[in-house]
């Protein structure tokens, strides 16, 4: 009985809503069991408040003829005679309606114009306006057509709302187009809500207005509204950024008393302030006050402290932290441990590495123990890689190609080439395979301290175990036999490098005729030089200062200057190396006018004498002619080059 009464009192409510409609009979069969009614809809319908309800009819199919494609005919024609059909106007929420169920700025604009132009008696208002802008807003990349939306809006004289104010704001942005949005709130005279001064707050944020953003805040606070956590972390972060530590602590306070629970992505952001400011003190309390308001550090949280302890020197605290994160079950990531190595290879105390990487054994993975050998081995811990290289080898199953070409290139700086090359042999141990970059580190080492049985037997191990040899290993091997006075060997891998359908290239040549030069064979240095060109290849500055060297010793000094002098036909410009080769040539042949004119030449083409330069021309103006070694590096292929000898 109760159920029957209640449902009879819904119904009553339901109908009290409904809305009356005439209908007339224009179908009926003989018997009239069946019956066909023509509805006519009355002319305008209200809801309870008296306020005009949409015509879903209208709404749909004005939205179906602008969704029609169609080459033949022009969908706004077609809406142009179909409302004219209509016996009243659209409304505006009926239009908002229609633009609404639109898919694309383009057509939604299209609409709205045709709306203000193309219906009689309708004209658009703040709410359609508000439609309009917010479709744009969300496809976004209109900015142009929100400015004519903007601009046809003050044209027809249509006051906006503070609704308006907020979806400009959130489409502009900061800048001149801001100013527009306050000229205009000030224009319509709008009050500025909550939302509003949140807008604002994130645009001056997003621009990093730091004082705009907070004078934003001071008018929340005195205007009583409130802010969500969001806003406080945002605003907490720009302020930390820019290291306003006082006013970031006011917001804090203010945020307690305003009953906002920090979290901690709060206690983060002002954990970081703290360690960049060198607050040690309120790093910790801040840390501290975290725990004890039950904020669960997580992976971010930690990895700040553990930095800002770094940043203060707070070794000992560090570790600690790093220990209870790990007790925590905390992950650490790459990021934690290269604050970590980076924090002790400052405080001169990276021997604890091995204490950080015992405490959590079983999250160092391969890629982390990898990671911390090369980045030791960068920062010149040669010992302290080596250890942990070793604890890697022990612990890990498989090996990480980076990490073991890290070791070698350290252990090749730290010229431990016995135990580089003890390396290389054990490589395959790890199920990893050598590749010519890792002999061809070890080689140029082996070369650099003239090393020849070390360069032999690794090379016979190459050519046995390894990969095949490279234009690089071939270059490498040329230049170390050629600087030990080993021709025939040099000429040897020169050979072997051809029968290998290996092309030499210019610093191929360039080795093998400073082997030959250096060795006392100028003539077929000259003749390599031929056989260069011959086969395509350009002699650079290195080249041919090498055989204007070569001919310079030997006292050719015709050759070396007719050297000089195709070298710049050929527009390859000497260097100061080459213009000091040739001074201390000419000077050790007493051409001194001719050594004056070719200082001249070098000081019209612009380049600056150096110390070799002046001691030869000191000599030549005293009228010693006395030898003098200085040695230069050659910046190419690491040989040696003596301009004056």
């Amino acid at each position: 009985m109760i159920r029957r009464r209640g449902l009879q009192l819904r119904h009553l409510l339901v109908r009290s809503f409904a809305t009356s409609y005439t209908a007339r009979v224009v179908r009926s069969d003989k018997d009239g069991r069946s019956l066909a009614i023509e509805v006519e809809p009355p002319s305008t319908l209200h809801d309870t408040r008296g306020y005009a309800l949409p015509r879903r009819d209208l709404i749909c199919r004005v939205s179906r003829i602008l969704h029609a494609h169609s080459s033949t005919s022009d969908p706004l024609l077609e809406l142009s005679d179909y409302l004219r059909t209509l016996t009243l106007t659209p409304t505006t929420y009926e239009v908002s309606e229609i633009l609404k169920s639109l898919k694309t700025p383009q057509k939604a604009l299209q609409f709205f114009k045709f709306a203000s132009t193309s219906v009689p008696g309708y004209r658009h208002d703040c709410f359609t306006y508000n439609r309009i802008l917010t479709i744009l807003a969300t496809f976004g990349h209109c900015r142009d057509l929100v400015i004519q939306v903007v601009d046809d809006m003050e044209l027809s004289d249509v006051r906006g709302n503070i609704s308006t104010i907020n979806i400009l704001i959130g489409i502009f942005g900061g800048g001149q187009e801001l100013e527009r949005c306050l000229a205009l709130a000030r224009k319509w005279n709008l009050r500025f809500n909550s939302y509003t001064y949140k807008c604002l707050l994130q645009v001056y944020l997003r621009s990093y207005e730091v004082e705009n953003a907070f004078g934003v805040y001071e008018e929340i606070r005195r205007r009583g509204y409130k802010m969500d956590i969001i806003a406080y972390n945002m605003l907490l972060d720009a302020l930390a950024k820019n290291e306003k530590v006082e006013r970031a602590y006011k917001v804090f306070a203010d945020m307690k008393r305003k009953h906002c629970e920090p979290d901690q992505y709060t206690f983060t952001i002002l954990i970081r302030m703290a360690g960049n400011v060198g607050k040690s003190e309120d790093l910790l309390s801040l840390y501290n006050e975290m725990i004890t308001r039950g904020c669960t550090p997580n992976l971010i949280a930690y990895n700040t402290m553990i930095q800002a302890l770094g940043k203060n020197q707070m070794i000992d605290k560090l570790i600690s932290l790093f220990s209870r994160m790990v007790e925590k079950n905390c992950h650490p990531n790459e990021f934690t441990y290269s604050v970590i190595l980076h924090s002790l290879a400052t405080a001169g105390q990276v021997s604890k590495l091995h204490e950080v990487v015992e405490v959590s054994k079983r999250y160092v993975n391969k890629s982390i123990h990898a990671y911390l050998v090369k980045t030791l081995s960068k920062l010149g811990h040669a010992s302290e890689a080596h250890k942990l290289f070793c604890n890697m080898w022990n612990t890990q199953a498989e090996g990480d190609h980076d990490a073991y070409m890290s070791m070698l290139e350290s252990l090749c700086s730290a010229e431990k080439t016995t135990e580089a090359m003890d390396l290389l042999s054990k490589i395959h141990e790890k199920g990893l395979s050598t590749d010519t970059i890792m002999y061809n580190t070890v080689f140029t080492t082996l070369g650099k301290l003239r090393q020849v049985s070390n360069i032999r037997s690794l090379y016979e191990q190459m050519k046995q175990a390894g990969p095949m040899p490279d234009i690089f290993t071939y270059n490498i091997l040329i230049s170390s036999f050629g600087k030990a006075g080993l021709v025939d060997e040099a000429f040897q891998i020169f050979e072997e490098m051809e029968n290998n359908y290996c092309k030499p290239d210019i610093i191929t040549y360039n080795s093998l005729i400073n082997c030959l030069g250096k060795n006392g064979d100028i003539d077929e240095a000259h003749m390599r030089f031929m056989e260069m060109r011959e086969r395509g290849l350009t002699p650079d500055v290195i080249t041919y200062s090498t055989l204007i060297e070569c001919f310079g010793k030997s006292n050719r000094v015709e050759m070396a200057c007719q050297l000089f002098d195709e070298m710049l036909a050929e527009d390859c410009y000497p260097n100061i190396i080459t213009y000091n080769i040739l001074l201390n040539c000419l000077e050790k042949c007493g051409k001194i006018d001719e050594a004056f004119k070719r200082y001249e030449d070098m000081k019209q083409q612009g380049l600056t004498p150096d110390s070799i330069t002046y001691a030869i021309l000191e000599r030549l103006q005293s009228g010693s002619h006395r030898a003098v070694k200085v040695c230069k590096k050659k910046p190419n292929t690491g040989w040696i080059v003596s301009p004056i000898s």
